[in-house]
C-alpha cells in the first residue's frame, strides 16, 4: 500500500459514471517516450512508493530512463497477481502450508502466511497420452489422470479452502496461459483499497516460463520460480534492474502459406540471434495493428525462446475487440480502454519511442519453417527440411549402415514402401523410408551420390494387425499441443481444413504414428465442432485426448509397446512433430531422440508423410482415387477460407458459457474428499506430498555466510544447459535412485507417474536433479545421463545423487561447473531447489539465463561466472579439481563482492586461481542469500514485522 506520493499523482478517472482512484503518469517527467512496458512498471513505482524500498529516486529514474545505458539501478516490481500450473504450484502450496507451522514454531501468526496479491492456479500439466486415436480417449485420460494423481489434487483442494485469495481451476478445463488470455487476465486491474476502488494495469507473474502469453494481451509479466512466485504472492517485491528494452518493428502482412507458427520461429531465430537475454522486447510501428491478438499471443508466449524477459505488444483496438469475443464484461472493456487512453499507454505508431536496440521483421517474408532437432531457435525452412534432416541425423546415429544413395542399393522393399509412401528417407534420424512415388527406385550407376543418411528399416508386426517398416527418422509422435498454438484458431482451423483435404484425397495417416489434439480451451472444442472439421481430424488419427499442456512438456505418454520395444532395441532415431514451444533433448519421449516444432498444419502434414526424411515440394504425400500423386500444395487450406470458418465458426457465447463454470470441475473433481483445517494434517506414507525442509532447524536471526573450502565438482557441463537437463521432469525407471526410492516405500512400477507429478515431494525430486536421460557430465567420457564421480570412492562412477549422499556424509560441499547460457529454459523451481538439497554451494559458469540464475540465489546457491574471455576448458580445468572460494564473507558486512577468488587445486597439487565474477545483481538478492533463501528471508521478515 502506497504511502507516499512525492510527485501528486493520485487523481481519479471516470469511467461511464464510475469513479477510480488512479496515479496518473503525465505527473512523471519523459513519461510520454516511454515504451508501454516500461509506463506500466512507472505505475506500479508510482502506486507502492514508500520511501523505503520505492523512494522518488527511483520512480525519476525511470521516467528519466536511459534508453543507451546499461542497466544499473534496481528497481523493486510488485505483481498485481500471481498465476500457476500444478506441476510448479503444488509445492508452493506445499511450502506455504510448511511456512504455517514454522512461524508458530518462530513464535508469529501462521494466519499471516496467506496470499496477499490474487493467486490462481490452473491444473493442466498432470493429464498424459496413455490412450490415443480413439473416441474415448479423452474420458481414459482423465480417469487415468485422478487414478495417479488424486492425492495432489486433494491437497490442492485443501489450499483453495484453506488460504484467501486463491483460486483453483480442476483438471480438464484447458491449459494456464490459453485460460489466462481468455478469462482470467483482466489488462487493468481493479481492488478496493481503504474503501476507494484503485485501477491499475494487470500484472501478473508466473511459476511457468510462458506466463509471457500475456504479453500478448497488455498484461506485463513473464515466468518466475515458485519460490519467488510464493514471495509474491506473500507480498514482497521483486528486485530487478530497469532493463533495456528492444524494439520490434513489424511491417507487411503474412503471405498465404505462412502461419503465425512461422512468424515466431522466425521472430525466435532472430532474437536469439541478436541476443536478448534478460531484456524486455516490444513490439512497434503500423504493423502492429495488422498482428491478431492469437498472433500476438503466441509471439509472447515465445519470449523464453528468445530467452527475453518478456515480449510485449501494447493495448489498442484488436486487444478490445479481444476482449469482447472472449466475453469480458462491457464495464472492464470500457475501463480498459479509458484507462489505456488517460494515461498514454494506448498505441499509437506515430508517437516516437525510446528504444534500446531496434529490429525490423517485413512479415510478408515469412516463410513456412519447422525447428529442431532440439532448440527452438534452431529454424529450418520447410522447403530446406528433408536436406537439413540428412545433415542432423548423424549426430543420432552410426553411419555404418549409411549407404550411397538412400540407404537402400535400389533394392525396392514392398513393407517399407508400404510403410513410407511419399517419402525419400526420414530427415532427422537414421531411419530410412521409401521412394516418393511408393515405387521401388533402379539405382543409376552414373548418378552422383544422394546425400547419405543411415538407412536401417525394421519390420513390426502390431497386434491389431497393422505390419510395416519403421526406419530412421519415423515420425513416432504427431501432438497438435501447447497453448502456443491451441490459442490460435487460425492455426488450429487450418490444421482441420488440411485434414478435411487430405481426407477427400483418399490420405491417410502412417501406422506408426501416435496422433492426438489437446486443446488448450473447451472453446476449441465447439468450433471444431461447429465447423465439422473434427470428423475429418478423427479420421486421419487425431482425437482430442485431454484438455492439458501433454506432449509440450514431455506427457506424450509411452508409444505403443511394439514401437518403443523396436525404437530400443535397434537403436532407432525416431521424431516427433508438435506445435509446442519447447523440443529439447529427452524432453518429448524417452524413446525419440529429434524433435521438432511445426504449426498445426504442418503437425497433420507430418503425420501423413511418416517420417521427417521427406521433401513436401516434390514427395508425395500419396495417391487419390485416380492414383494421381498429391502433394502438400494440393491439400494446404486457403487462409480466406479459413477465415471465413473462423468469422462462422466461433463467438462469444462460446467463451462466457465455457467459461462461467471453470471452477466448478467435473464429477471427478466434486468427489474428491476435500481436508479443512488452517494447517494441513501431512501423511508421513505420502509419496506424493512431504513436508518441505527449508525451515528445519531455522533461528529467527540468519547465520553468518561462510567461504566455501574443499569442494568438490558435481558435475562439469557444457554450453545450453537447460533447466529440463537439471530439473526433475517426466517419467523414470526403476533402477533410478528415484525409482528405487519409491519401491522402497511400497510404489509399483506402474504406479510411479512422473516426476512433475510428485512435485511435493522432495525425496523423489532431490533423486531425479541432474538426472535428464541426456545430460552429459564431462567428468565421465561417452556417458549419458544422471551419473558422475564420487570422488569419495577413488572416482567411480555413480548416480548423482547417491554421490551427493556420499559427499554430504563427508562434509564436503559441491560445486557445479557450467558453460554458456546455463540454466535456460522454462522457470523450473526445483531446478535450483534440487541443487541446493544435493548439497551444491555454488554454480561456476561462462554465462546464465536470468530465471535460473535468481532461482540459486532464492535457494541460497552462489552464481559466479568465469572471468571474461576465460572458460573450464582455458583454464585448464578438468572438474577432478577440489575448490575454494573465499571472499564471500563481505555479504556479512552488507557488502556485495563484485568477485570472489577462486582456487582450483589439482590431484597433483598445482593450483589454479581466478576471480569469479559474483551474479549477485541487486541488494534485494543479497538479502535472500545472506537469509540462506528467499523463503527464509520472507518468514523472518513477517515473523518480526
Amino acid at each position: 500500500m502506497s504511502t507516499v506520493d512525492s510527485f501528486g499523482s493520485k487523481g481519479v478517472l471516470n469511467v461511464a459514471g464510475a469513479d477510480y482512484e488512479i496515479f496518473r503518469l503525465n505527473t512523471v517527467e519523459g513519461y510520454e517516450s516511454l515504451p508501454y512496458s516500461l509506463k506500466v512498471l512507472l505505475e506500479n513505482l508510482l502506486r507502492t512508493e514508500d520511501g523505503a524500498n520505492v523512494t522518488a529516486e527511483h520512480i525519476k529514474a525511470l521516467g528519466s530512463w536511459d534508453e543507451n545505458a546499461q542497466p544499473d539501478t534496481e528497481i523493486q516490481f510488485t505483481p498485481g497477481r500471481v498465476l500457476m500450473q500444478d506441476f510448479t504450484g503444488v509445492p508452493c502450496v506445499v511450502d506455504l502450508a510448511t511456512m504455517r507451522e514454522a512461524v508458530t514454531e518462530l513464535g508469529g501468526d501462521p494466519s499471516k502466511i496467506n496470499p496477499l496479491a490474487p493467486a490462481e492456479m490452473v491444473i493442466d500439466h498432470s493429464v498424459q497420452i496413455d490412450s490415443f486415436g480413439n473416441s474415448d480417449a479423452i474420458e481414459r485420460n482423465m480417469d487415468i489422470e485422478y487414478q495417479r494423481n488424486g492425492e495432489r489434487y486433494k491437497f490442492l483442494r485443501w489450499g483453495q479452502t484453506a488460504f484467501d485469495d486463491f483460486k483453483v481451476v480442476p483438471p480438464g478445463m484447458g491449459i494456464v496461459h490459453q485460460v489466462n488470455i481468455e478469462s482470467l487476465a483482466q489488462v487493468v486491474m481493479t481492488r478496493e483499497v481503504e474503501g476507494t476502488l484503485r485501477a491499475y494495469p494487470d500484472t501478473c507473474v508466473g511459476t511457468d516460463s510462458h506466463t509471457t502469453m500475456e504479453n500478448g494481451l497488455g498484461v506485463l509479466g513473464w515466468g518466475v520460480g515458485g519460490i519467488e512466485a510464493e514471495a509474491a504472492m506473500l507480498g514482497q517485491p521483486i528486485s530487478m534492474l530497469i532493463p533495456r528494452v528492444v524494439g520490434f518493428k513489424l511491417s507487411g502482412e503474412i503471405p498465404a502459406g505462412a502461419t503465425a507458427t512461422d512468424v515466431v520461429l522466425t521472430i525466435t531465430q532472430m532474437l536469439r540471434q541478436h541476443g536478448v537475454v534478460g531484456k524486455f522486447v516490444e513490439f512497434y510501428g503500423e504493423g502492429v495493428a495488422e498482428v491478431p491478438l492469437a498472433n500476438r499471443a503466441t509471439i509472447g508466449n515465445m519470449s523464453p525462446e528468445f530467452g527475453s524477459t518478456a515480449a510485449m505488444f501494447p493495448i489498442d483496438q484488436v486487444t478490445i475487440d479481444y476482449l469482447r469475443l472472449t466475453g469480458r464484461t462491457e464495464e472492464q472493456i470500457a475501463l480498459v480502454e479509458a484507462y489505456a487512453k488517460e494515461q498514454g499507454m494506448w498505441h499509437d505508431p506515430a508517437r516516437q519511442l525510446r528504444f534500446s536496440e531496434q529490429l525490423e521483421l517485413d512479415l510478408s517474408t515469412v516463410v513456412p519453417s519447422i525447428s529442431g532437432p532440439k532448440r527452438p531457435q534452431d529454424r529450418i525452412e520447410l522447403t530446406d527440411a528433408k536436406e537439413q534432416f540428412r545433415k542432423d541425423i548423424h549426430n543420432y546415429v552410426e553411419d555404418d549402415t549409411a549407404a550411397a544413395t538412400d540407404g537402400f542399393n535400389g533394392k525396392a522393399d514392398e513393407a517399407s514402401a508400404e510403410s513410407f509412401p511419399g517419402s525419400d528417407s526420414p530427415s532427422h534420424s537414421p531411419n530410412e523410408s521409401q521412394d516418393p512415388a511408393d515405387k521401388p527406385r533402379p539405382m543409376d550407376p552414373n548418378a552422383e551420390p544422394a546425400v547419405g543418411r543411415p538407412s536401417k528399416p525394421v519390420p513390426v508386426t502390431m497386434p491389431d494387425g497393422r505390419e510395416f517398416h519403421l526406419d530412421h527418422g519415423a515420425v513416432s509422435i504427431a501432438s497438435i499441443t501447447s497453448c502456443t498454438n491451441t490459442s490460435n484458431p487460425n492455426v488450429m482451423l487450418a490444421a482441420g481444413v488440411l485434414a478435411r483435404n487430405a481426407v477427400e484425397k483418399g490420405l491417410v495417416q502412417k501406422p506408426w504414428v501416435k496422433t492426438s489434439i489437446a486443446p488448450g480451451s473447451k472453446v476449441v472444442t465447439d468450433y471444431y465442432e461447429k465447423s465439422g472439421l473434427i470428423e475429418y481430424l478423427e479420421k486421419i488419427g487425431f482425437f482430442v485426448v485431454g484438455y492439458g499442456c501433454t506432449t509440450c512438456i514431455g506427457n506424450s505418454g509411452p508409444l505403443e509397446e511394439e514401437i518403443s520395444k523396436t525404437v530400443q532395441e535397434q537403436d532407432l532415431a525416431v521424431t516427433s512433430v508438435l506445435s509446442g514451444n519447447r523440443n529439447f533433448e529427452g524432453r518429448i519421449n524417452p524413446d525419440v531422440k529429434m524433435n521438432y516444432l511445426a504449426s498445426p498444419p504442418l503437425v497433420v502434414a507430418y503425420a501423413l508423410a511418416g517420417s521427417m526424411d521427406f521433401d513436401f515440394e516434390n514427395d508425395p504425400l500419396g495417391q487419390d482415387a485416380e492414383g494421381n500423386d498429391v502433394f502438400l500444395r494440393d491439400i494446404w487450406p486457403d487462409p480466406i477460407e479459413v477465415e471465413k470458418i473462423i468469422e462462422e465458426s466461433i463467438d462469444t457465447e462460446m467463451f462466457t458459457s465455457k467459461y462461467s463454470t471453470i471452477y466448478d470441475g467435473d464429477h471427478r473433481w466434486q468427489a474428491l474428499d476435500t481436508p479443512e483445517g488452517a494447517t494441513f494434517a501431512w501423511d508421513e506414507d505420502s509419496t506424493y506430498v512431504r513436508k518441505a525442509p527449508y525451515f528445519e532447524g531455522m533461528e529467527l536471526e540468519p547465520e553468518p555466510v561462510q567461504d566455501i573450502e574443499g569442494a568438490r565438482v558435481l558435475l562439469k557441463l557444457g554450453d545450453s544447459v537447460t533447466t529440463d537437463h537439471i530439473s526433475p521432469a517426466g517419467s523414470f525407471k526403476s533402477d533410478t535412485p528415484a525409482g528405487r526410492y519409491l519401491l522402497e516405500n511400497g510404489v509399483e512400477r506402474k504406479d510411479f507417474n512422473s516426476y512433475g507429478s510428485r512435485r511435493g515431494n522432495h525425496e523423489v525430486m532431490i533423486r531425479g536433479t541432474f538426472a535428464n536421460i541426456r545430460i552429459k557430465n564431462q567428468l565421465l567420457d561417452g556417458v549419458e545421463g544422471g551419473f558422475t564421480r564420487d570422488f569419495t570412492k577413488d572416482g567411480e562412477q555413480a548416480y548423482v545423487y547417491d554421490a551427493a549422499v556420499n559427499y554430504q556424509e563427508a562434509g564436503i560441499p559441491l560445486v557445479v561447473l557450467g558453460g554458456k547460457e546455463y540454466g535456460s529454459g522454462s522457470s523450473r523451481d526445483w531446478a535450483a531447489k534440487g541443487t541446493r538439497l544435493l548439497g551444491v554451494r555454488a554454480v561456476i559458469a561462462e554465462s546464465f539465463e536470468r530465471i535460473h540464475r535468481s532461482n540459486l540465489i532464492g535457494m541460497g546457491v552462489m552464481p559466479l561466472q568465469y572471468p571474461e574471455g576465460e572458460t573450464a576448458e582455458t583454464l585448464g580445468l578438468t572438474g577432478f579439481e577440489t575448490f575454494s572460494i573465499s571472499g564471500i564473507t563481505a555479504l556479512n558486512e552488507g557488502e556485495t563482492p563484485k568477485t570472489v577468488k577462486v582456487t582450483a587445486t589439482k590431484e597433483d597439487g598445482a593450483a589454479v586461481e581466478f576471480d569469479a565474477v559474483v551474479r549477485i545483481d541487486t541488494p534485494g538478492e543479497a538479502n535472500y542469500y545472506r537469509n540462506g533463501g528467499i523463503l527464509q528471508y520472507v518468514l523472518r521478515s513477517l515473523v518480526k514485522a
